[in-house]
């Protein structure tokens, strides 16, 4: 006989195994950041996670680990390539060892302006999409860094007066044009700055204002020089096995949420261009656009770079810039 007492056992015993199977089938992804929890791509990189875990109810939660907190930048692209972690966001030129595709958006004067990067964008968009998925990765979302430029300890008027400078490089370009400019490059990660800085392991470097404001480096140098020399993006992108073991409808929310975040760092980049400045300004740098010789100095350098990139890059290179052109 079926008592009231049986049901209620039965139906706790059912819910019990509801919870279970709901806590089985629920996924945690660690997403690693190279960049500081309050730069605004790590920010948005915050809200996608959020947006992709409440959307999906818990079914799929994404966890930020920014700071090179769990992969130092460096590491990122491969431990996600390799299944260490699911998802992750890598600087994009930092992969030309890669294939020199990677490094189209950051050649020197060729896209210096939003509008020029978007059409970039557009231009180099499949070709990243491509190189990814034969990377056994799948690529969400990009998004740029404000146009790059001049941190220097010394006031200069052209390359001259940087001889020996030491250089804080992030990718194979940013080494490139400090050999061109007579400077020394240390290759160092976003986490690192402050104290390479602090300690003289770097006197100079080209970045963004983001990055400049993020590492406080008006503690440690005296002069930005507005060169806006190219606009570097970010992207994030996704483990294909891991991408594969998820549902269709799991997939279509991170896509839509990849699309919302993409929106929101290419309008905040352009937001905060010139308010780094402002800050920089009030911080007590020296800010302003690049003397003469300076600027004909590092447009130089800009065409070598060009040159050997088109080199590298072949007809592959040849069609993206034909493409670039097209799009402007």
């Amino acid at each position: 006989m079926f008592s009231r007492r049986n049901f209620t056992v039965s139906a706790a015993a059912l819910g019990l195994a509801m919870g279970l199977s709901s806590a089985a089938s629920a996924e945690k992804w660690d997403m690693p950041l190279a960049y500081s929890a309050t730069n605004y791509h790590s920010q948005i990189a915050a809200e996608f996670a959020a947006e992709v875990t409440e959307k999906t109810g818990g079914k799929l939660e994404i966890v930020t680990h920014p700071s090179g907190s769990l992969f130092g930048g460096a590491e990122i692209f491969s431990a996600v390539r390799r299944g260490l972690a699911p998802i992750g966001e890598r600087l994009v030129s930092a992969l030309s060892n890669e294939n020199p595709i990677y490094e189209m958006d950051s050649i020197p004067f060729l896209a210096t302006s939003f509008p020029e990067a978007k059409a970039l964008y557009a231009a180099q968009k499949p070709a990243l999409t491509k190189l990814l998925d034969d990377a056994n990765l799948v690529f969400l979302y990009s998004g740029p860094w404000p146009p790059q430029g001049f941190y220097s300890k010394v006031q200069a008027g052209s390359k001259a007066e940087l001889k020996g400078l030491k250089f804080r490089a992030y990718n194979a370009t940013t080494s490139r044009v400090a050999e061109l400019m007579g400077m020394l490059p240390t290759k160092i990660e976003a986490a690192e700055l402050s104290q390479a800085f602090a300690t003289g392991v770097a006197e100079s470097m080209i970045s963004s204002g983001s990055t400049g404001y993020d590492r406080k480096l008006w503690e440690h140098v005296d002069y930005f020089y507005d060169v806006r020399a190219w606009l570097p993006r970010n992207m994030v992108f996704v483990n294909k096995d891991a991408w594969e073991g998820l549902d269709e409808a799991t997939q279509g929310i991170i896509l839509d949420a990849a699309a919302t975040a993409e929106s929101k760092v290419w309008a905040k980049s352009e937001e905060l261009a010139d308010y780094y400045l402002e800050q920089f300004t009030k911080e007590g740098m020296t800010v302003g656009d690049a003397p003469a010789g300076l600027k004909a100095d590092f447009q130089a350098a800009g065409q070598v770079l060009l040159d050997e990139w088109k080199e590298k890059a072949g007809d592959d290179g040849a069609a993206l810039l034909a493409e670039y052109e097209a799009k402007q």
